[in-house]
């Protein structure tokens, strides 16, 4: 168990450890203890964070881009032990712990070389004798409000491009992961960041609106809920401060009568259960044509039925707890809900009782249900898909975007036509064509439309949009 800091312009500083981290695999494995902060440790970043930005962000791009390089060698050499601490501290199997410690790396590496870049035009004025150019420059301040299902990729693919653009930050990473967090926040002031441009502050929901509040911070990068969401985006505009919003999805699979059914029930059981369906890219509802219905609702909840839950850092686990006890009673409230609205649990739907104690449920199906349900309306997060049945392609399609959230969205079939029509057709941020829902590139844009997601796209060439602001500039001769 190790009690853990703040990092304030440069300094570890402490403060009560009021919060514990606990291994939702072994509730009697405290992973760690953080400080409660408030509106002093805001403060005193954000001065931190102001204080660094103008030396920061008028150091040389090559400067910026060996620090990121540095942090992505460093988290990459101790990826081992980093995944360990990040499946014992978040519950996701070890394999998916490493994968995400490793993407980390890789997007700090990534947004190393973006640091380079020249992001600007030359452009032909309508006057003689003048010269039009454009370039970006940063921002200033950035607060992040990070959530615990991707506890050092979400951290990772917000701070690496505010960093790399010349911007400085101030971290809040969610109370039930602080760990990670803070083994990351080490590397990257091991790796030399220069004291006050990267700030770590630890707390509860008020910290994060304290942050938003804050005059000195000019944008605001948040992935979480959207209710809370939407508090962050008031707060936000009301200061006109930037703001960037990712609030999960509900997100539909569509499997036609062509798809090839082996995929198909691979495709669902991937996005719906991995991370122990703790992904807001999650499968959540699989919306299946008559042809192939019932096969495949049989195929999946046999699959279910026969995936290992355990332990996080047991080898042989492909599914593991909920993160915590409000999630795993949020998962069970919408089972239940669910057999009350006339839903029939075709696999799963209980919590189990292993060797030691923990937050764990079966993965669950739950079939014969109507598109209008609150199981296919409300994202749940966790390991349970609801099946609805529907007539042809166009049934799926107009099912499919049915509600406010518009991420992710899949589709399994053969049919070339179906397939470009979905991709088309959509309304969502990104879809997939007989792949899972889940699993995203780290140098590509991520994002959704409706209210899934509101500002710039993250990840990728897009990250620039967000964390730059654009100059033009005028030249006569």
């Amino acid at each position: 168990m190790e009690n853990l800091t703040h990092f304030i312009g440069g300094e570890r500083v402490a403060g009560d450890p009021a919060d514990e981290s606990v291994n939702p695999s072994n509730l009697d494995d405290i992973v760690a203890r953080a400080p409660r902060g408030g509106a002093a440790e805001v403060d005193a970043a954000v001065a931190a964070a102001r204080a660094a930005f103008p030396a920061w962000s008028e150091a040389s791009p090559e400067v910026r881009s060996d620090l990121l390089d540095r942090v992505g060698s460093l988290i990459m050499a101790r990826a081992k032990e980093l995944g360990q601490l990040l499946s014992r501290e978040e519950g996701k199997t070890l394999p998916e712990g490493t994968g995400e410690v490793m993407r980390a790396a890789r997007i700090f590496k990534y947004f190393a070389g973006e640091a380079l870049r020249r992001h600007g035009q030359t452009l032909e004025s309508t006057r003689p004798g003048i010269d039009v150019s454009t370039h970006r420059e940063a921002v200033g301040v950035f607060g992040l409000i990070t959530p615990w299902n991707f506890p050092i990729a979400i951290p990772a693919w917000k701070t690496a491009p505010a960093l790399a653009f010349g911007n400085t930050v101030v971290l809040k990473p969610a109370s039930p992961t602080p760990a990670i967090a803070h083994a990351m926040a080490e590397i990257i002031h091991e790796a030399g960041a220069p004291a006050g441009v990267f700030n770590l502050v630890f707390g509860q929901g008020g910290m994060g609106q304290a942050l938003v509040d804050h005059p000195g911070v000019d944008g605001i990068s948040f992935t979480g809920s959207q209710g809370v969401g939407a508090k962050v985006a008031e707060g936000a505009i009301k200061r006109q401060a930037r703001v960037q919003l990712e609030m999960g999805g509900k997100n539909p699979l569509v499997v036609l009568d062509d798809a090839d059914l082996d995929r198909a029930v691979a495709c669902a059981i991937d996005g719906a259960f991995y991370g122990t369906g703790q992904r807001c890219t999650a499968s959540s509802r699989v919306i299946v044509t008559e042809g192939i219905h019932d096969r495949f609702v049989e195929a999946m909840a046999e699959h279910a039925r026969a995936l290992r839950v355990g332990d996080a850092l047991d080898p042989q686990t492909q599914v593991g707890p909920a993160v915590s006890e409000t999630q795993l009673q949020q998962n069970m409230r919408y089972v239940e809900l669910a057999r009350s609205e006339g839903g029939r649990v075709a696999a799963g739907g209980e919590l189990l009782e292993l060797a030691t104690r923990g937050y764990y449920m079966a993965p669950t199906v739950i079939a014969d249900t109507d598109p209008d349900m609150t199981i296919n309306r409300e994202e749940v997060f966790g390991p349970v898909a609801s099946t609805v049945r529907v007539r042809n392609y166009e049934e799926a399609l107009e099912v499919a975007n049915r509600g406010d959230f518009g991420l992710s969205a899949g589709i399994v079939t053969n049919s070339l036509h179906h397939a470009r029509h979905f991709r088309r057709a959509i309304r969502a941020g990104m879809v997939m064509v007989n792949l899972p829902t889940a699993g995203v590139d780290y140098h590509v844009p991520f994002g959704g439309t409706r209210r899934s997601s509101y500002g710039a796209r993250e990840q990728g060439f897009a990250a620039v949009e967000f964390y730059t602001q654009t100059k033009t500039a005028y030249v006569g001769g």
